[in-house]
């Protein structure tokens, strides 16, 4: 679902990797790790097409690049991305919406992510791990085949590790890809890839 060939990213004047290769297959969970600083957040970045690769090829399969990043893939990076001032409903709404998701999938994300009690708060009086919940609830609200994740669980107790864990196999099970950048083993079977070796 994802193939990456001789790439190369810099930041400013730094090189953080040269000629990398990478893929991903249907139902498969990548772990990207290495030390801070050593690109794992901007290779999501680039393959989400935030940042433009000095050399190299990104494909999503058969699907047009264009295409398959603004219907075929979930990007969550490190920073929620919500807005505080909304109420958390109304920012579940719009975002998951603006995914193409419809009542019936907000209403299992709500569900599943345990969100019920938290929709009607302002989304700045939520803690991390609510927000992170808020945040990973469009994922869910609107599939897609391929989830980019930048330290997906950094602000999650265990029990919502675990949770979040499920929901990831369900997606791996019907045949969705993840790429996370992790510090920490994800909580599904992943095949692990050192960036900035």
């Amino acid at each position: 679902m994802l193939t990456v060939s001789g790439l190369t990213l810099t930041r400013g004047e730094r090189v953080l990797f040269r000629d990398l290769d990478l893929a991903l297959a249907s139902g498969e969970a990548v772990a990207l790790t290495g030390a801070n600083g050593a690109g794992k957040t901007s290779l999501l970045r680039a393959l989400a097409g935030f940042l433009r690769p000095e050399t190299g090829a990104i494909a999503f399969a058969d699907v047009d690049p264009t295409e398959a990043r603004a219907k075929h893939l979930h990007w969550l990076g490190h920073l929620d991305g919500l807005k505080g001032a909304r109420r958390a409903r109304e920012e579940l709404t719009f975002q998951a919406e603006w995914l193409g998701a419809d009542a019936a999938g907000i209403a299992a994300a709500v569900d599943v992510l345990a969100l019920e009690p938290l929709l009607d708060l302002e989304v700045r009086k939520l803690s991390a791990g609510q927000r992170r919940r808020l945040a990973f609830a469009r994922l869910v609200a609107a599939p897609r085949p391929l989830w980019l994740l930048d330290e997906p669980f950094a602000p999650l107790d265990a029990r919502w590790r675990a949770a979040l864990g499920l929901i990831m196999q369900a997606h791996l099970d019907k045949g969705g890809g993840i790429l996370a950048a992790v510090h920490d083993p994800l909580p599904v079977p992943a095949r692990a890839v050192e960036i900035g070796r």
